[in-house]
């Protein structure tokens, strides 16, 4: 049984890798009440069908908190030493920056400080977009960019990071 040292996890993998029920684990794991911090939006009716499938596989027991820009305020207020916080996903929220025109190194800054404050476990998923080709557009190799650079801030501040591949969980730090 793998368990969540004091502070936040980053886990991270590509689409369909199993990072989310990787995560979901570890947070059930502590034995502490579950919140989820969902940042998805659902433009259409695709993505509807997505969430709505997310909170059927994740099951009851979890407090859902929907925010998709404010998730440094979110996690604050969140946050406790007596509940795990799961946040589903970081890639998501920066799309939603993005769309926004938000800048994006006050938005990480904010998030890195809010991780680094915040009191309790917390496990931050988020999709590792940057192992395939160099994305043909420039919306896309900015999305690319700002993920990789976010990842890279969160990887620095946080005692355990975790890659997935194929369901299978490698850690790479703590």
């Amino acid at each position: 049984m793998t368990s969540i040292p004091s502070g936040t996890v980053l886990v991270l993998g590509g689409a369909r890798s199993g990072k989310s029920a990787f995560a979901e684990r570890l947070v059930a794991e502590t034995g502490l009440p579950r919140h989820y911090i969902a940042t998805g939006r659902a433009f259409d009716d695709e993505m509807r069908d997505r969430i709505a499938k997310h909170r059927e596989d994740r099951g009851g027991g979890w407090e859902t908190h929907e925010e998709p820009l404010a998730l440094a305020e979110t996690i604050t207020a969140v946050a406790r030493h007596d509940r795990a916080v799961l946040v589903d996903c970081l890639t998501l929220w920066v799309t939603n920056l993005m769309l926004e025109e938000r800048e994006m190194a006050d938005a990480f800054a904010g998030l890195s400080k809010a991780i680094q404050a915040a009191p309790g476990r917390i496990v931050l998923v988020s999709n590792e977009v940057g192992l395939g080709i160099v994305p043909d557009n420039r919306m896309a190799r900015a999305f690319r960019d700002h993920a990789g650079r976010l990842h890279q801030q969160i990887a620095a501040v946080v005692p355990e990071v975790y890659f997935v591949a194929a369901g299978l969980p490698l850690k790479m730090k703590g």
